[in-house]
């Protein structure tokens, strides 16, 4: 009976680890990419999903595992405060599953054509995966720091991946607009130290409780700032201006991974709102600038989707309503409405990548960003410059009408049409604000989210008849198969997530209602026996 005892044993203390494997694995394997040649690209490929496939399972495992008390990983076996602290929820195992997905279906995408347009493709991929799931796990802001740096920096090649005029330009702006938001979270979090002493999120709540009334206006002012940088993130109007440009220029799969990006802000956001102005003297901190922002965000979106002229700007507007949506839901104070918006947030953001891969592939040879040569090295050969370089693939019979279908699921997902989830979504959202009293405010979020559907399903239908129906001389959508698989995957899983709808908007409910109790998040980081190591 020895061995199945060890063995047990052995599977428990495996299990105890799961939560930092999404940090160390993509670092890991990124670190090895980094190390061999650009001619194996072969190899890289091969890693590189083999890694994002477990990170996918991995974080089906932890969704799996995900209850009332959060799972507390402490790094080295130190005790919160003074350790580094992973805590593993129910939001920051769904954003994990949502981040696993979206990056594997981009990584796909790329096998075709853009994991070969430049060097350290699969290395900076990886790199931007670690950082948005260690920025999803991180119980300190001091580590959400580094992981937002180490995301942001491979963010920074990914933009630039391809090269291009019209990408370096875009590239550049995004760069400088970020670099600005780093120097308000450094601001930001030396504020938030200098006042409390700590930089542990659940220490943070834990003295909030009773903190000196001088203290507590500086930290507020702390909490500003650093929300500051957090909206940039968002792409938070008047800050998000940016956001449409830089994913416009970028290489579609570069631009799908990216529009997990944005969600990161909202996390954070959401995460600090509701932990540490959920209650205390700083109780609904921020909340009324959080429902105007967001309110703004959707109709800046909604006008932006409107004079869209392509798709993939289009799709980058429809990222902005999708983080809009969240603020926006998040300032009302109501519970009931969060959990719709989290829900709407994970179709909405996979239906967005899914657009910025459809746009590649219904706009290429037209699209000016295309035209832009990259710069390869002399000892790589240019996939650009074949002959036949519009023949990307093999052209498949039925590509105009999957392309088609395709741009149908995700137009119904972004303006919240029935039957698929973003209208399941919208529909428990004005469910949520329409619980008992009705606020003027609520009125608003309605009306605003009602248009706002309006404004994203014309321009879109408008696009699809222009690209797809319209005729031109270029020559029909050509697809290989990892980019069929790829948007395959994206487009499963937005109609998975409305034929489940029910368990998954349970999953989201039952998330709201953890957030709005902090005080299990803090006795779970700072008073449960350490799990970390062994």
């Amino acid at each position: 009976m020895s061995p199945p005892v060890m063995n047990a044993s052995a599977a428990s203390a495996w299990s105890d680890h799961v939560v930092v494997l999404p940090i160390v694995l993509p670092i890991a394997v990124a670190g090895v990419m980094f190390l061999l040649d650009e001619r194996r690209r072969r190899l890289k490929e091969a890693l590189g999903l083999a890694t994002l496939l477990a990170l996918l399972g991995i974080a089906l495992v932890l969704v799996g595992r995900a209850g009332a008390a959060p799972e507390v990983y402490r790094v080295g076996n130190w005790a919160a405060p003074y350790g580094i602290v992973l805590v593993a929820d129910r939001l920051s195992a769904m954003m994990l599953a949502l981040a696993g997905l979206l990056g594997l279906c981009a990584l796909v995408f790329s096998f075709a054509r853009w994991g070969r347009a430049g060097p350290r493709f699969h290395g900076l991929f990886l790199l931007l995966v670690m950082g948005v799931n260690g920025a999803f796990l991180t119980g300190d802001l001091f580590n959400l720091f580094v992981f937002f740096e180490v995301m942001l920096a491979a963010s920074y090649g990914l933009v630039l991946h391809g090269s291009g005029e019209v990408r370096i330009r875009a590239g550049l702006g995004y760069i400088a607009v970020n670099l600005i938001a780093s120097l308000f979270f450094l601001i930001g979090v030396s504020l938030i130290y200098g006042t409390m002493g700590t930089l542990n999120m659940a220490d943070l709540a834990r003295r909030l409780a009773a903190p000196a009334a001088s203290e507590l206006a500086l930290f507020e002012i702390g909490c500003a700032i650093l929300g500051l940088a957090f909206l940039i993130k968002c792409s938070a109007w008047p800050l998000g201006f940016w956001l449409p440009t830089t994913y416009a220029a970028a290489s579609a799969p570069a631009a799908a991974i990216l529009a997990i990006l944005s969600k990161v802000g909202v996390y954070v956001v959401v995460r600090l709102s509701l932990l540490l102005f959920g209650a205390g003297l700083s109780e609904g901190f921020g909340q009324a600038c959080l429902l105007g922002i967001g309110l703004a965000t959707i109709a800046y979106g909604t006008v932006g989707i409107l004079a869209s002229r392509d798709l993939a700007r289009a799709a980058g507007y429809a990222v902005m309503i999708s983080s809009g949506t969240v603020l926006a839901v998040l300032g009302s104070g109501r519970d009931a409405a969060l959990a719709g918006a989290l829900y709407y947030l994970v179709g909405s953001t996979l239906a967005a990548g899914a657009l910025f891969l459809l746009a590649e592939v219904l706009q290429r040879g037209r699209d000016p960003v295309e035209q832009a040569q990259p710069v390869f090295a002399d000892e790589y050969r240019d996939p650009f410059d074949d002959a036949d370089a519009t023949e990307i693939g093999r052209i498949l019979p039925a590509g105009v009408a999957l392309s088609g279908v395709g741009l149908l699921l995700c137009t119904l997902m972004l303006a919240g049409v029935p039957p698929l989830a973003g209208f399941v979504g919208k529909l428990a959202i004005f469910s949520g604000l329409t619980g008992g009293t009705i606020t003027a405010s609520s009125w608003w979020l309605i009306a605003i989210l009602t248009l706002s559907s309006l404004g994203t399903l014309l321009p879109l239908v408008r696009l699809g008849i222009l690209t797809l129906w319209v005729p031109h001389d270029d020559p029909p959508p050509a697809l290989r198969a990892s980019e069929l698989a790829a948007l395959a995957g994206l487009l499963a899983a937005c109609i998975g997530l409305a034929l489940w709808g029910g368990p998954a908007l349970a999953y989201a409910d039952a998330t709201v209602q953890g957030l709005a109790q902090p005080q299990d998040y803090i006795r779970a980081v700072l008073g449960a026996p350490a799990g970390g190591a062994p």
